[in-house]
């Protein structure tokens, strides 16, 4: 009896631990500016990324990076809207991070699914973030709001 009772709170936590994860699947975390300083330089922040970390250049206006492995489900479909995203933005750049090649900014970073994406401002701060099957609606919007920061003049 008492192995029945053990397995059914196991399914029990199973499925409250889906559910929740489904619901957090592609719900982007917006974050406020981080003070960084006047040198920007290589950051061990999980608030900044740099062009150093990525081996390449920052977005002028913005960057959507993507830690994406071989076998991720939801990662083709994310790269395709990241790529249109960043097509039809002038100064938007996508970078797409292969998570099991960079494990020390997967660790960093704290990236536990992928894809995880990361929208990230000119001077390397992180806006938002989202992991699992992206929503192209949040994404936008997410990206809209980095790109308004940027029109109003905002100081990186």
């Amino acid at each position: 009896m008492t192995g029945v009772i053990v397995l059914i709170v196991a399914l029990l936590v199973a499925v409250a631990a889906g559910l929740v994860l489904k619901a957090r699947s592609g719900k982007v975390q917006s974050f406020d500016r981080t003070d960084h300083g006047d040198s920007p330089g290589i950051s061990t922040s999980v608030n900044v990324i740099t062009g150093d970390d990525l081996g390449e250049p920052l977005g002028e206006r913005a960057t959507l990076v993507q830690f994406s492995t071989e076998f991720c489900a939801f990662c083709p479909q994310t790269r395709v809207l990241l790529t249109g995203l960043s097509a039809e933005h002038p100064g938007v750049k996508f970078v797409e991070v292969d998570a099991a090649e960079n494990m020390d900014l997967t660790r960093r970073f704290k990236v536990f699914s992928t894809p995880t994406v990361l929208v990230v401002r000119p001077g390397g701060d992180i806006a938002a973030r989202s992991s699992g099957k992206q929503q192209k609606a949040e994404m936008s919007q997410a990206l809209q709001s980095v790109l308004d920061d940027a029109g109003h003049g905002a100081r990186w």
